[in-house]
């Protein structure tokens, strides 16, 4: 049962600090936490859209997997493992461990996404992924992003240019999928006999969806972050990919997929659990 991308892949990927004069001269010094950054990046707004998302795939799960069978108690279930304090409190101990430790790029950091530009574009992220709780939306945007690549659109380099600089696709293929693995590992765990699939078994459904991962990686990855980024100029947007390149684009980039990886695998765990209970018919 392949998992929704539960990771916003922007986010996964932030970019770089902006380094340009004028832009740094545009925001106040920053404070040089993980708090601060925390703040900067609205990740409240974030995981209030991650669980709207959670809670909707706890539906699609119920209708796909045992239809009419999970009832109240799968509600509070999937509602209990998208908390988002204890799913807050765990990716920020993740940015704690892996960006703390070197205060002069945290600072650089967080001084680019308190910045006008770098509020701006948290800002046309969240929004992205809040759009695309509605699968109409989703679709005119995947839509949207066939005909920029068939018009030649010049923001379509510039996206590519994006994705690449974060590895934005290998790293969610990867992501996704470890997040599968944990899922049938959790299902496999509550079968109806309690004895587990072989691991090598496990593993071989999870490879067998690799490449479709990985297309449809692609195909949301640019319907996404077009929808996100049309509001900027050709010039923004090469300007944020230029800041992806740099080192401490790279260290949010890393700490990021890092969090959301253990948060998020983790996740993908107790669904399955909770899901191979309520398709044998037991109390979730």
């Amino acid at each position: 049962m392949p998992l929704r991308r539960l990771a916003l892949s922007t986010l996964l990927a932030l970019a770089a600090p902006l380094s340009l004069p004028a832009l740094a001269q545009d925001a106040p010094a920053a404070q040089a936490d993980v708090p601060a950054l925390s703040q900067a990046l609205r990740l409240d707004d974030l995981f209030a859209v991650l669980k709207d998302e959670g809670v909707a795939y706890g539906k699609d799960l119920e209708a796909q997997m045992f239809p009419g069978g999970g009832g109240p108690r799968w509600e509070a279930e999937v509602a209990a493992i998208y908390d988002t304090t204890r799913l807050r409190d765990g990716f920020d101990s993740v940015l704690q461990r892996e960006l703390a430790q070197d205060p002069a790029v945290l600072a650089e950091i967080t001084g680019f996404f308190t910045s006008d530009l770098g509020r701006r574009v948290v800002g046309l992220e969240i929004d992205a992924r809040r759009a695309f709780l509605d699968q109409a939306q989703e679709e005119a945007a995947r839509v949207a992003a066939e005909t920029r690549a068939s018009d030649r659109d010049p923001k379509v380099k510039l996206l590519d240019r994006f994705i690449a600089a974060g590895d934005l696709i290998e790293m969610n293929v990867a992501g996704g999928l470890s997040g599968n693995l944990a899922f049938l590992t959790g299902m496999a765990e509550t079968s109806a006999d309690g004895t587990m699939l072989p691991q090598d078994e496990l593993m071989s459904q999870v490879w067998g969806q690799e490449e479709q991962i990985r297309a449809d990686t692609t195909s949301w990855l640019h319907a996404y972050l077009g929808l996100a980024y049309a509001p900027l100029t050709e010039a923004e947007l090469a300007a944020y990919a230029d800041f992806m390149e740099t080192p401490a684009g790279q260290r949010l980039n890393a700490a990021l997929f890092a969090a959301f990886d253990e948060v998020f695998r983790d996740v993908s765990y107790q669904l399955g659990r909770a899901a191979g209970r309520a398709s044998q018919g037991r109390d979730i």
